[in-house]
Order: structure tokens, then sequence, then C-alpha cells
């Protein structure tokens, strides 16, 4: 079976979608079997116009989707080659959802470096995968000559932290430069946009790992904004929150993406990621040891409690203690799929009650970043 259409009775003339069906949005669905392709048409039928098609049959495509959602192995340079020869066409769509089999850290970086928008689970639930492609662009304003609008600023980040996270995984060159620049554009968006509605388009789009170091990155950057500190400051500010979390790539993801609470050896391993980020870059002489102690130091405490080092206030340095409110709140107001978003005062309330381990002026100052900015 090379193409599916799983859209009931005639369609017009051009592969159009029928009159009857045009108020749902249009979903179209790629996978390298019959099997997978499906499987995933049928979880969409009923709740969207869904059409799809083999990646390798011959593109048919001729209706702009609102939505994308692609099956596929991507360990499999077939595959890969044909994602990239619809490039153009995927690039249009404002969802473009992958289905991994083997969600490692270079598959999903795999994906992102294709355009995805999202990475899931080939498991995946029906509940989870249809509340992913909630609310799509409406398909009647878009139409197959229009202009895409690519949200460069959210894509151009994570790919840069999808290809950090693949680059230490598979012992390649970092790209110091590009992720610098990935952060750069994160704080123009934001200088124009604000914090809220960064959030709530990398919530929309990114999950795990990778949607906390742009939340992360985001919340620093607005932090620092609102401080007033200098050009030269924020880009250090930015680039610390970029790279924070760089060590996590040698730890499995079924341990960083575990919906339950660590047990003693899996969070003795999460604790190794700071040092490990560190060792990762210290030999790169475009990272300064500015950054390099933010990366090692961002889960230090002023009380001593924190690790790898147990620092005391006296030890941490500005960019450091900065970082390390911003990753705290980050972490409390991701979206994950297994529990409801934390409200940003509930979160800054947990900052709050940090009594002794977080400076009590910078508590103070986040205030207005956590809840009005």
């Amino acid at each position: 079976m090379q193409n599916v259409r799983t859209i009931p009775g005639p369609v017009k003339s051009g592969g159009g979608i029928r009159e009857t069906e045009a108020v749902r949005p249009f979903v179209h669905v790629l996978a390298d079997t019959s099997d997978k392709l499906a499987g995933v048409c049928s979880i969409l039928d009923g709740k969207f116009t869904v059409a799809g098609e083999r990646l390798d049959a011959d593109a048919k495509l001729s209706q702009m989707p609102s939505a994308i959602v692609i099956r596929a192995e991507l360990r499999d340079v077939d595959n890969i080659a044909a994602i990239k020869k619809r490039a153009g066409s995927l690039a249009r769509a404002k969802k473009r959802i992958f289905l991994l089999e083997h969600t490692s850290h270079v598959g999903i970086s795999q994906a992102y470096a294709l355009g995805a928008t999202l990475v899931l689970p080939a498991t995946i639930n029906r509940i989870r995968l249809l509340a992913a492609l909630a609310d799509p662009a409406d398909p009647a304003s878009v139409s197959s000559t229009d202009t895409p609008q690519p949200d460069n600023a959210v894509e151009t980040a994570a790919t840069a932290i999808a290809s950090m996270f693949s680059s230490v995984t598979l012992g390649q060159p970092l790209d110091i430069d590009g992720t610098k620049e990935a952060g750069r554009q994160i704080a123009d968006r934001i200088t124009q946009h604000g914090l809220s509605e960064w959030l709530t388009t990398v919530r929309r789009h990114h999950e795990g790992t990778y949607q906390h170091c742009l939340l992360v990155t985001g919340v620093a950057i607005d932090f620092g904004l609102s401080l007033g500190v200098g050009r030269a400051d924020l880009e250090r500010l930015y680039t610390a929150a970029m790279f924070h979390d760089i060590g996590k790539a040698q730890i499995p993801l079924a341990i960083l993406d575990k919906p339950g609470r660590l047990d003693a050896e899996e969070r003795a391993m999460i604790e190794t990621h700071p040092a490990a980020g560190y060792d990762f870059l210290k030999g790169h002489d475009k990272i300064s040891p500015e950054i390099l102690d933010t990366v090692r130091h961002h889960h230090e405490y002023l009380d001593g409690s924190g690790y790898p080092d147990a620092l005391c206030a006296e030890s941490i340095g500005d960019v450091v203690r900065i970082l390390t409110i911003s990753d705290i709140f980050a972490a409390l107001i991701e979206h994950r799929h297994y529990k409801p978003t934390m409200p940003r005062a509930e979160a800054y309330n947990i900052l709050c009650g940090m009594n002794g381990k977080l400076e009590k002026a910078l508590v103070t100052s986040f205030k207005q970043v956590a809840l009005t900015r």
C-alpha cells in the first residue's frame, strides 16, 4: 500500500478535500511503512481530515495541512533523504510532529534538524497525540500559495540545543557560535514580545530536556533585562543558559524524562550533569571561565547544600545566582504530559520559601519576571 486516504467518499479533482470535510483541520501523515501509516491515520480519523502517504512514494500533497505527523525510523538514511526531499512542504505546516521508535538524544536531535516542532515517542497514547494536535492553525486561512511564517527563534534555538546534545553524544565538535547566535535570537524575541509569549510558544511545541533549556534561557534573559544588565552581561547570561544542562547529554532519557520520583541511584546520576557539562566545555577557547563556572555551579546554594562542590555564598558568582533562580522557576513551570503545569504564582512562592538557599534580593527582584512581565 503506497498511499492511504482516510477521507471518506469522493474528493475534489486534484486531490482536494471534500466540502463537507473542510471544516475539520487538515492533518497530513507520513510514515515509512503501511502499518505505521494506517495506525496513525486511524488515531486521527474522526477528529481531523486526514491524508497520508508512504515516505517511499512520490509526494502528492496538494493542499497545505495545518499539521504534519511523521512516524519513521530516523536511523534509516533513506527515510531521512525522503523527509529532506519534502522539506519545502514541511516547513509551511505550523506543527510538525515526529513520532520516534527510539527516543535517543541522537534521534531527537535528528528530528529537530529535519524541522520537527515537537518530538514524541511512537508508543504515545491516542489522547496525548490528539492533545499535541489540538488548536492547529485554521486551514481555511492557509492556502498552498501562502508564504510560510516559521517561528525562527524557537526553531533556531531548538535546533541549536539538539545539535549540541547530538555533538556531545557522538563526540563531534560543538557549534559554539551557532548556540550563542540562537541565544541572541531568543533575547531579541523576548525584548520584542515579552516572556509570556515565549513560555507559551515553547511549551506548546517542545517537551522534556529541550523544552527546559529553552525555558531557562528565556527566563534568564528576561530576568537580566529586568535587572538592566548590559549587553555583554546579557550575552554571558544567555550563553550560560543555553549550555547549562549540556552534561545531561550523557544521561539516559528514561531517567531525564521519568514521570515519577527518581530513586537514589537515578538522582545520583542526574547530579553528575553539572560537572560533566563543565568537562565537555572546558577545552573550548570560545567558552569563558565565567560560563564554565555557571555550567558547573548552577545547582549550588548559598547555604552550601547544593552540588557538585557544596559552595557557600561568597564562592557563588552573580551570573550563577541569576541562572539558579531562573533554572528552578523554569523547572517548576514546565509542561509535562503526566502532570498539570504549575501556575507561575505558585512557582514563585516556592522560590520565596527557599530561605538561605537563594539570594533574597534577587528573588524579590524576580517577582515581576515571575508574575507580571
